[in-house]
């Protein structure tokens, strides 16, 4: 096991919901509402999973590289043009 500085740590926190529609509502919400307290969320990281299916992760984010540079911040699956993402994810760690 590494120490307090032994790279970057992941958090995983489950949250159950009825369906795939939901857990990805509820995961932009979330993930929205972490950005309001740290920029080192990383959108385009941002999945969900079925309980008992947890190695098959379904995308939140679409996260599409923009010509301009960015990322796309839309959800998976949309149907507008990609669009920039506003905060974009802070270099820094904590």
């Amino acid at each position: 096991m590494s120490g307090r500085n032994g790279g970057r740590w992941v958090i995983h926190l489950p949250i159950g919901v009825p369906d795939l529609l939901r857990a990805r509502v509820f995961a932009r919400t979330a993930t929205r509402l972490l950005l309001q307290l740290s920029r080192t969320v990383d959108v385009g990281e941002v999945t969900v999973s079925r309980e008992d299916e947890q190695g098959v992760h379904h995308r939140v984010f679409c996260d599409r590289l923009l010509a301009g540079g960015g990322r796309c911040a839309l959800p998976t699956e949309h149907r507008a043009p990609c669009t920039a993402r506003r905060n974009q994810r802070n270099a820094r760690a904590w």
